[in-house]
């Protein structure tokens, strides 16, 4: 029975607490990782410059482009391992695990290629400024040699969290983060190796997380056990995982090309500018983050209750999940505005980088709360079944509206609290939409009988 103690029947008992229990240790996880990360931009903006700082914030949004179109395919591998764990079906959650971590090496492997091969061109085509252009470069081909891992790690915590277990993807994740901090310090400082060095310390380190959520898999006596020797393409099972995982992949792709735009107007103003924007994004991930497990969770226990056939725990899931990432976003978004200066201090000591950071965070930390909300109604219609509603609603409400806001507004006003504003604004008509699209499938549901309303 090794492991059963870290999962979470998602079906019976009060939600509330449950979705603690699920969404802490993922909160801690995000958490930490964010803290090893910004000890690499620490590394990096104090012993190699802001030239360096701003080399490793420019490739962010590519870098998200490139790996969200496939990372999405471990959504879909959550939603399907969720739903059999919920209805008690460990033929077919056999089936996804090993699925799925066979896609994803084959992912990863494709991954490799196509960062290598992009970086240049469409670094340049987004303007990034020529003093850091070749260390972006530099930065993201040896980022992308590790992908196969990443994929591994990813799609591997999928399946963990379908199941209830946040825990050990945790204690996972604070082994490998030392090891990063420990290699950041060693090739930035001691071998003086800048950006190339930090690449390198979080391929190492992605390479011992995947190893130990492979070795808990491969361990385990439950029903998502890996067995190497039955590694295989199970048709119909990887299908739905496409199904489910692509739209979702699509999703977070054009959520990138919008941040790849808007990325690029903040190009425009230079590289400090750019290193600011990097600074005031990675103290904002803190917050975006502890929304995010709410959001994880929300995937997770809609998943397993809409399995189960128990509608109302679905739309309780909904209403406690968004009630506390609202709590979270405000809370820790004042606290982090609040706190702007000393916070930003740690990534840089230049007074312009930090006065171009705290013009970024006064925007986006006062709203942030309306983009947590809307990846909570995304996971909401994915759980229930929607796959290709929420791109839509994407397509229109985030990028096609930032791509107008770009054309328009900022076209003429160019200033960048006016580029900023379009996030608040997009992520609001989203959530929106998406949840009167879930309000209407539900009375639609009810009506049709076709689902038990009354078990709890």
């Amino acid at each position: 029975m090794a492991g059963k103690k870290y999962e979470i029947d998602m079906t019976t008992g009060t939600l509330l607490s449950k979705i603690f229990l699920f969404a802490l240790p993922l909160m801690a996880s995000s958490m930490l990782q964010l803290v090893f990360n910004a000890a690499d931009t620490i590394v990096v903006g104090r012993f190699a410059g802001a030239t360096a700082l701003a080399a490793v914030g420019a490739t962010g949004s590519l870098i998200n482009l490139l790996i969200n179109m496939f990372l999405g395919l471990s959504v879909g591998t959550n939603v399907l391992m969720a739903r059999y764990y919920g209805s008690r079906n460990n033929e077919k959650m056999n089936e996804v695990v090993h699925t799925s971590i066979l896609l994803s090496i084959l992912v990863g492997v494709v991954l490799v290629f196509v960062g290598i091969i992009v970086a240049r061109p469409v670094l340049t085509a987004m303007g990034t400024p020529s003093d850091c252009l070749d260390q972006a470069v530099l930065y993201m081909r040896i980022y992308f040699m590790a992908m196969p891992i990443v994929c591994l790690y990813n799609f591997g915590s999928s399946i963990l969290r379908a199941v209830g277990d946040t825990r050990r993807p945790l204690y996972y994740l604070a082994a490998a983060g030392v090891v990063n901090v420990g290699l950041n310090l060693v090739f930035v400082i001691v071998f003086g190796m800048g950006v190339a060095g930090v690449a390198l310390a979080t391929d190492i380190s992605q390479c011992l997380s995947a190893f130990l959520v492979l070795r808990c898999l491969i361990k385990t006596d439950e029903g998502y056990k890996l067995e190497i020797k039955k590694l295989r393409i199970v048709k119909d099972e990887a299908a739905k995982i496409f199904k489910i995982g692509v739209p979702a992949g699509v999703q977070g792709m054009l959520f990138s090309i919008s941040n790849i735009l808007i990325q690029s107007s903040i190009n425009s103003f230079g590289s400090l500018a750019v290193a600011g924007n990097t600074a005031g994004s990675n103290v904002e991930f803190f917050v975006y983050f502890s929304m995010n497990a709410f959001s994880q969770a929300s995937l997770s226990f809609s998943s397993q209750n809409y399995g189960a056939g128990k509608i109302k725990r679905v739309n309780r899931v909904l209403i406690d999940c968004q009630i506390l990432s609202a709590a979270f976003g405000v809370g820790l978004g004042l606290l982090a505005l609040h706190f702007g200066d000393m916070l930003l201090g740690l990534y840089t000591d230049d007074p312009e980088v930090i006065q171009y950071g705290l013009v970024r965070m006064g925007v986006i930390l006062t709203t942030y709360c309306t983009c947590g909300m809307m990846d909570i109604m995304s996971n909401q219609l994915r759980a229930v079944g929607f796959s290709i509603t929420p791109v839509i609603i994407c397509v229109v409400g985030v990028c096609g509206f930032r791509i107008l806001w770009l054309y328009t507004v900022f076209a003429q006003n160019r200033t960048l609290d006016t580029l900023y504003y379009s996030y608040p604004i997009s992520w609001t008509i989203t959530m929106l939409a998406e949840f009167f699209v879930y309000l209407a499938f539900m009375i639609k549901l009810k009506k049709s009988g076709r689902m038990n309303f009354g078990t709890e």
